[in-house]
């Protein structure tokens, strides 16, 4: 498998298990970026974009990082806090009025953030379409009652994340969800980094494939399991409600629009480069970032079935949790993507590691691959 890009030679042993992950037969393609106090360490891209094998990773190919998108939105709305616009403790509805329905009056950007708003899913069966009408999905969400006491327990919304912050930054930011992180992330720091692609950038994306024969841990197994026997369960809906949501990574609709929960796109670099921008205080100051790292849920995920921790927008450490471990330290934080992407911090080594990947693996939380890769940079700092 060819390897393209640069590595530093104290990081040869990292470049040799990236060089392993290119070697399973199932695996399509993939980048990694190491980024240490600012100067980046490894940058190395190997494999194939497509499913016919014929096009090669090249340095600017882009791939969808789903829920490794989800703190860079986040990012956005704490720079609202920041300058005042928006506030962490005060009701939503203050802001977007139709919000308040269903029993909403209470919920809080911090309860969405930390996955505590009881919005996990939307309750009404949706047609496969309504993914791609963003109206219409703002509307499913204002007239979903929370499946939970807002503030009394956490799971994970998936989806639903995306309108929730989306129709937020829209109402005080005047703008897309997508310009936003254009004007105020992607931009000032020159990142690769885009939600909602033009015709500009739709030639550079790698289509998306499951490897087969994976099979998940004991999390992902719980998981599939309470997704096929409960259809009208929370989880399921969460994940398949609409139902398109499962199926729609390779469609145009699907990379045009800007939804922040799931269909951000982006080069390794430009994710690492984010967490880098976080860490050197470019995106926000040392008091909001503190908000953002703070423990705000932890323990029993009522959509993942599993053990998560969150701050507001990131996942945190889990040290005692090996399936929710980035496998760096025990501050690090950061955002995994469906099927193995994972973007993360360690600020106590200022790195910033981006593993992007088209092949998608079964794990619920971290991926196997991306632990390797950390698990080896640890030896190596």
């Amino acid at each position: 498998m060819h390897i393209d890009g640069r590595s530093d030679s104290a990081f040869s042993n990292v470049l040799d298990v990236f060089s392993q992950i290119l070697e399973d037969p199932e695996q399509r393609g993939a980048a990694l970026c190491v980024q240490v106090a600012g100067e980046t360490v490894i940058d190395v891209w190997g494999g194939v974009i497509d499913r016919h094998a014929e096009q090669l990773w090249q340095r600017d190919t882009l791939v969808n990082i789903f829920s490794s998108g989800k703190p860079v939105a986040a990012v956005v709305l704490l720079q609202l806090v920041a300058e005042g616009r928006l506030q962490l403790d005060t009701p939503i509805a203050e802001y977007w009025p139709e919000f308040a329905r269903q029993g909403k009056q209470q919920i809080t950007l911090r309860h969405v953030l930390s996955h505590q708003a009881g919005l996990s899913a939307v309750l009404e069966p949706l047609a496969p379409e309504t993914l791609f009408d963003w109206q219409q999905m703002v509307s499913a969400v204002e007239n979903t009652p929370p499946w939970w006491a807002p503030g009394s327990a956490h799971g994970y919304a998936p989806m639903t994340y995306g309108w929730l912050v989306g129709e937020l930054i829209r109402r005080v930011d005047g703008c897309e969800p997508g310009e936003a992180i254009a004007k105020r992330i992607a931009e000032p720091l020159q990142l690769e980094l885009y939600l909602g692609l033009t015709a500009q950038e739709l030639p550079r994306v790698g289509d998306v494939m499951r490897m087969k024969g994976v099979y998940g841990d004991a999390a992902s197994m719980r998981l599939m399991k309470a997704i096929g026997s409960d259809s009208r369960g929370m989880t399921a809906k969460a994940f398949a409600n609409p139902p398109s949501m499962l199926t729609s990574t390779n469609k145009l609709e699907w990379r045009q629009m800007q939804q922040p929960a799931a269909n951000a796109h982006s080069t390794a670099r430009g994710l690492a480069g984010f967490y880098t921008g976080l860490l050197q205080g470019k995106l926000l100051d040392t008091e909001m970032l503190k908000e953002m790292l703070t423990e705000h849920s932890a323990g029993a995920d009522l959509t993942l079935l599993t053990s998560t921790r969150f701050g507001l927008g990131c996942m945190l450490e889990q040290v005692d949790q090996l399936p929710a471990s980035y496998a760096l330290g025990a501050y690090s934080y950061g955002h995994p993507g469906a099927g193995g992407t994972l973007g993360c911090a360690d600020p106590e080594r200022e790195v910033s590691v981006a593993f992007i990947t088209n092949s998608l693996g079964a794990s619920v939380l971290m991926d196997p691959r991306a632990q390797k890769i950390n698990a080896m940079l640890k030896k190596c700092l």
